[in-house]
């Protein structure tokens, strides 16, 4: 395994930046959210079943997210018509991002070496970084699990 996918960001660093594009083509940066905190969580592929249920996990909790300052951009290695199937199917009404060379993963430690029936595998870890309005990252998890996390992740965000 690389050293490069073992690489995790940590509390007070900067987040790298990133621009990628939606379900739509459009492009999408981490700088266009300075002034705000950013939940970007990484899913290893749209619309399997541990991915649907994070994804309607933030959709349901969108609401109280954005209404306690915090926005939520999902990314995957899937591409723009996988995502916007995705979003379609679920009615996802937040941004999906497709990071199909998947450097945005490895830059955030969200890319390496899991376990996946039975054999190791590399991909997308289920990842959800927390940035702050000044682009630094104010929480890391790495490996989380889908169920449940939106509501672990809110109650640690004190929302």
């Amino acid at each position: 395994m690389s050293p490069q996918l073992t690489i995790k960001l940590q509390p007070g660093t900067q987040a790298p930046d990133f621009t990628l594009q939606d379900a739509d083509g459009k492009a999408f940066s981490l700088a266009d959210y300075r002034g705000k905190n950013v939940i970007v969580y990484f899913y290893p592929a749209a619309a399997t079943p541990g991915c649907t249920t994070e994804a309607c996990d933030f959709r349901d909790s969108l609401a109280s997210l954005q209404g306690s300052g915090y926005e939520v951009l999902g990314i995957s290695p899937d591409a723009p018509a996988k995502l916007a199937a995705f979003t379609g199917d679920f009615g996802l009404t937040f941004p999906l991002l497709s990071d199909e060379d998947h450097s945005v993963a490895l830059a955030y430690g969200a890319w390496g070496e899991k376990l996946v029936n039975g054999e190791i595998t590399e991909g997308i870890v289920r990842s959800t970084v927390v940035v702050d309005p000044q682009g630094n990252v104010v929480l890391a998890q790495y490996q989380v699990k889908a169920q449940g996390h939106v509501a672990a992740l809110r109650e640690t965000l004190g929302v």
